[in-house]
């Protein structure tokens, strides 16, 4: 018999019917402001949808703003806040209006580096292109909204700033604690001017002093173990081989080698361009990370607030935050390794 199947459901369905039609009607949130002409193409019922949709627009307050996250967090320690006075520094003094190809390095100190290029302004910004030295950079590059380039198609640059591991008194360095430094070594020559930013802690008499990892050394994948059996022999015995830390195995470079950390005695590390020109003959050997007579100027930040300015033909220059674009930090008289106010 046709309807059977909802017999047993009539009851409670006259239930909901009589109880649905004793419910007050709710009173109109929204009064319609659209008419419906007789000839209108839309049914009643949707103009007084799109007459409430459109007054509710015109007449609701829209939620307030919430500022953004900072791209780069501000520095919470002395060494991060003299990362930054360094960085800044050197920015305000090298990256110059005219300069419209600009180098950025790696490493820790480099967010700093693009945070004052971007603060110039995006007027001064929207004809210059950032070529980078590594995966690192080029995502600061972009996030900061700033126009990406490459070293092949801009093979002449007015300026590369860049950090270091360690720098010694004659602006020698050691790069490639993030094995980026084949690309950092190809922008630095490339640069007609090539500057280092660190902070106090990089500064050093000899190199190999304060950073004790040894000098990275990239290699070919298949060649590996033949060089690092070389490097042993030219006076590294502790050279290694340098193993990742969130992946099982070695470190692989951007460009796809592995890197050789390679500690030297103190007596080979005073005569760094030597021991380059060495390690460089060995077959398998890609780039070292030894950067000899390249750096124009170095800047270090320092915890009293005031940043050191070393330049290759043997001048030191001091320079107060007080006199620089650069705040003072607000840990001038706590020198220790604790929190402080952003600078």
């Amino acid at each position: 018999m046709p309807g059977t199947h909802i017999r047993p459901f009539l009851p409670a369905l006259q239930r909901l019917r009589s109880s649905s039609a004793k419910m007050p009607i709710p009173p109109a949130i929204f009064t319609p402001d659209i008419s419906t002409p007789s000839d209108s193409p839309y049914p009643s019922p949707l103009r007084q949808t799109l007459g409430q949709t459109a007054q509710y627009i015109r007449t609701s307050t829209p939620p307030p703003l919430i500022a953004p996250e900072p791209k780069v967090p501000p520095p919470t320690t002395v060494v991060e806040a003299s990362k930054r006075l360094a960085a800044w520094t050197a920015v305000d003094r090298h990256v110059l209006p005219e300069y419209k190809v600009i180098g950025i390095g790696s490493g820790s100190t480099v967010p700093y580096v693009v945070e004052r290029i971007e603060q110039q302004g995006r007027e001064r910004n929207k004809d210059r292109v950032f070529i980078p030295t590594s995966f690192q950079s080029k995502e600061l590059i972009v996030s900061h909204g700033l126009l990406l380039g490459d070293v092949d198609q801009y093979p002449v640059i007015d300026v590369t700033i860049d950090g270091a591991d360690e720098v010694d008194e004659t602006l020698n360095c050691i790069k490639g604690g993030g094995a980026c430094h084949l690309r950092e070594k190809v922008l630095a020559e490339a640069a007609d001017t090539f500057i280092v930013v660190a902070d106090y802690r990089k500064d050093s008499d000899v190199l190999g002093k304060n950073f004790k990892q040894g000098v990275p050394i990239e290699v070919a994948q298949f060649a590996y173990a033949k060089v690092l059996q070389n490097v042993h022999l030219i006076g590294s015995p502790e050279a290694r081989l340098r193993m990742a830390k969130a992946k099982a195995g070695p470190v692989v470079t951007d460009n796809g080698n592995f890197v050789i950390d390679a500690p030297f005695p103190e007596e080979m590390m005073r005569e760094p361009y030597t021991l380059l020109t060495r390690l460089k003959m060995l077959t398998g050997v890609v780039e070292v990370g030894l950067f000899c007579h390249m750096a124009k100027a170095a800047y270090f930040g320092n915890q009293d607030g005031s940043v050191t300015v070393k330049w290759h033909d043997g001048r030191i220059e001091s320079v107060d935050s007080g006199s620089s674009p650069v705040p003072k930090p607000a840990h001038k008289v706590a020198l220790q390794e604790s929190t402080v106010a952003e600078p």
